[in-house]
């Protein structure tokens, strides 16, 4: 039984998680969180992850009640992501893998999203919507690759919802997304906004600069609220996704839905996308925000799915990829 630690730092959380055998031992995190209206900045970011590390790796070892000596192996977030955290947790997992004198395994941050959800929700062949502040797709496996069916080609949807909520000074606190269905659940009016769905490919860019121009114009107006905004701007969204999500799982003839990424923890995304899969007569997988927001024992689960089947990192490979396809994996851990 494998014991494998995990360390994700794509974005603005930093965790390191600890999994034997498909069970969480620890998944301790750390979240950078900037003021109303800032985004996060890749050279700040990795700047808080620096400082924060080595305190997540021991709390990470203390919660799970183990040594250096009873890992087997190292995985980290290879990528996708922003480059200087990316590097930085790169440069700590590398070192400490090194320290312990313990295999590397360089993981895909979304193929890590997709293995916790299989994990927690016991989902076995899902259609994926994957959803998070740098990422949307739709994916289904097949023939040892995760198929991007769909995805965005602009910006990802939890970016447009973080933008959105620096434009109304929404506090980032715990998150834009979280702060931003809060208040959609006051909505009242629907305000109407373009939906664009091109084939199975989603496009927010313009929805975002629509509702950015109309917003200030909208609410000095008094036509509408701030929660009316959120409210609108979440269905408009979130229709365009099951939309695409439903038309993979009739090509793939897919009975399980699974949602995972930050975005998937949207109880209202999760309840459109289960009157959805109940008007299909398939079957919606969704799990919390301890494991749809990025967290490490992600990282590690994927690890050790990949450590099972022979897989591991040269260190001479274990350099990160800024922009690492869901697809480009070999997925040699499923039939």
């Amino acid at each position: 039984m494998p014991v494998i630690i995990g360390f994700e730092g794509s974005a603005n959380k930093i965790g390191i998680g600890i999994v034997r055998d498909g069970e969480v031992l620890s998944n301790p995190r750390r979240t950078y969180v900037t003021p109303p209206g800032q985004g996060f900045l890749p050279s700040d970011t990795a700047r808080h992850h620096r400082s924060c590390v080595l305190a997540v790796l021991q709390e990470a070892l203390h919660e799970a009640g183990l040594k250096p000596q009873d890992i087997d192996a190292v995985a980290f977030t290879k990528g996708p992501g922003m480059g200087a955290p990316l590097v930085t947790v790169a440069i700590v997992a590398r070192t400490v893998a090194q320290l312990w004198g313990k295999p590397l395994l360089g993981v895909n941050h979304c193929v890590g999203h997709i293995e916790m959800g299989r994990l927690v929700t016991g989902a076995q062949n899902p259609t994926v919507l994957y959803v998070s502040g740098g990422n949307t797709q739709v994916i289904a496996y097949s023939e040892h690759r995760y198929r991007i069916f769909g995805e965005t080609i602009d910006i990802a949807v939890g970016n447009c919802l973080d933008r959105f909520a620096r434009v109304l000074k929404i506090s980032n606190d715990p998150s834009p997304g979280y702060n931003i269905e809060q208040m959609a659940k006051k909505g009242q009016k629907l305000v109407e906004l373009p939906y664009t769905v091109k084939g199975m490919d989603v496009s927010f860019s313009g929805i975002l600069s629509h509702i950015e121009e109309v917003a200030h114009k909208m609410l000095s107006a008094g036509e509408c609220t701030p929660e009316d905004l959120c409210f609108s701007l979440q269905e408009t969204l979130f229709a365009m996704l099951v939309e695409i999500t439903e038309r993979a799982m009739a090509h793939t003839g897919s009975q399980e839905a699974l949602i995972v990424g930050g975005v998937g923890c949207n109880e209202r995304l999760q309840q459109m996308m289960e009157i959805m899969c109940q008007e299909r007569g398939a079957k919606l997988f969704a799990t919390d925000e301890r494991f749809c927001i990025d967290n490490g024992a992600m990282i590690a689960q994927a690890g050790w799915e990949m450590f099972r089947s022979g897989q591991i990192t040269s260190l001479e490979d274990s350099w990160i990829t800024q922009r690492y396809r869901t697809d480009e994996v070999e997925v040699t851990w499923r039939d």
